[in-house]
């Protein structure tokens, strides 16, 4: 099998893909009126290793959020798995 990298999206697509995470929220009208940048107290823990604390990073709908969780790295939370502190 050979690759067309003649394509003109063939090697910049996988770059632009990481230059605005903001970007890729799939409910942006949410991002100003939620918590987005706020800490939260997880109910449940990803592992036993892992922080009981996560950054929310960005909605994905109106029930999940991209977080980023200490000693884990980033994970998909539903609302129901962590609380406001």
């Amino acid at each position: 099998m050979k690759l067309d990298s003649d394509r003109p999206d063939f090697v910049m697509s996988a770059r632009k893909q990481n230059l605005d995470w903001l970007g890729k929220c799939y409910a942006k009208d949410l991002v100003q009126e939620s918590p987005a940048s706020k800490w939260v107290h997880l109910l449940e823990l990803p592992s036993p290793f892992s922080s009981d604390e996560a950054l929310l990073l960005c909605p994905i709908s109106a029930d999940k959020w991209l977080a980023w969780i200490p000693d884990h790295g980033e994970a998909i939370l539903y609302t129901w798995q962590f609380c406001h502190q």
